[in-house]
């Protein structure tokens, strides 16, 4: 069943705010005057948003989303996303580096795809692709794969966040191959010799087939990330760009609506927007906005907290 939402609010995904990031002593005060928490543990950013938003958040075919978001088309097969990612031995567990776009560009990507392909890819729809810097995993079977994105176990013990019991025993065993067969490839020999942190596993997760498109009320939404972009997309929501400030964001909707502004450690960037969320707030434009850094920190707006004047500082921004 379809929720709803406030009509008049904003979501916004903006860098990261803490470690002294803000230096604007009134955009410190502002954001010390609101609802402002740091969340306990990182969790996905579609489902955060949707959460939000009272929406139902889809429970599998992410992976199958985010290529939706990155195509324009609703892939018809089953689908999961394949990231790349360092799972580095320690002790008594391994660890999981989640990597991005600036650390392994297509060019690295693109030769380790091709190697999982040519080596265990076969005939019965066991299939690697790469578009742009994804990796996708294709299969005519449905296999249990991760619920979460690797950006959400970074740091962690990957156990922690793979399938279990026996209907993970194909998952378990076809990560087990990708890491054989990525171990010694040159790619990350070069990587090694030139200080990065090798490829030596993908992260498949989000596994499932993208649902039917059908019309579901969302909020427009100026974002370039494929998965939030995909999600819309099969809501036949209105979906574009990151325009590069707030203000295009608001002359383009009527009422509320959803940004995320790109992941940059950018102060200038930052400060920009939050002078201009509370521009927007202070003029009645919204009637609330939800602040979602990307260090895991939250902060809920509403004009009211202004007069929360006691409130000058907050050990999260510090």
């Amino acid at each position: 069943m379809a929720g709803s939402y406030e009509k008049t609010a904003a979501i916004v995904v903006l860098p990261a705010v803490g470690g002294g990031r803000v230096a604007d002593a009134s955009l410190r005060r502002w954001l010390a005057r609101s609802d402002l928490r740091q969340l306990s543990e990182p969790a996905e950013l579609l489902g955060r948003i949707l959460g939000k938003l009272n929406l139902p958040c889809p429970e599998s075919g992410l992976g199958a989303l985010r290529m939706w978001g990155q195509t324009g088309d609703r892939p018809t097969v089953w689908i999961a996303a394949a990231d790349p990612v360092y799972l580095e031995p320690r002790l008594d567990h391994l660890c999981l580096h989640a990597q991005d776009a600036d650390s392994v560009p297509a060019a690295d990507l693109q030769p380790l795809i091709d190697h999982l392909q040519a080596t265990l890819g076969n005939d019965e729809g066991l299939g690697f692709a790469r578009l742009g810097t994804s990796g996708y995993l294709r299969a005519n079977e449905p296999i249990e794969t991760a619920a979460v994105p690797a950006y959400v176990a970074h740091e962690d013990m990957p156990n922690e966040h793979m399938p279990s019991g026996e209907a993970a025993d194909s998952y378990r065993n076809l990560v087990s191959e990708v890491e054989m067969a990525l171990h010694d490839h040159e790619v990350n020999q070069r990587r090694q010799d030139s200080g990065k942190q090798p490829i030596n596993c993908l992260w498949l997760w989000g596994g499932g087939v993208a649902p039917e498109q059908e019309t579901a009320p969302h909020p427009p939404l100026f974002s370039n990330d494929p998965l939030l972009v995909g999600h819309w997309l099969s809501k036949t929501g209105v979906v574009a760009d990151w325009p590069g400030d707030i203000g295009s964001c608001v002359e383009a909707s009527l009422a509320g609506f959803v940004a995320v502004v790109p992941d940059q450690d950018n102060q200038q960037l930052l400060e920009n927007c939050l002078r201009d969320l509370r521009d927007l707030l202070d003029a009645g434009r919204v009637s609330r906005l939800t602040l979602m850094f990307r260090d895991g920190v939250e902060a809920e707006v509403i004009p009211g907290h202004r007069r929360r004047f006691w409130r000058r500082n907050s050990a999260v921004l510090d």
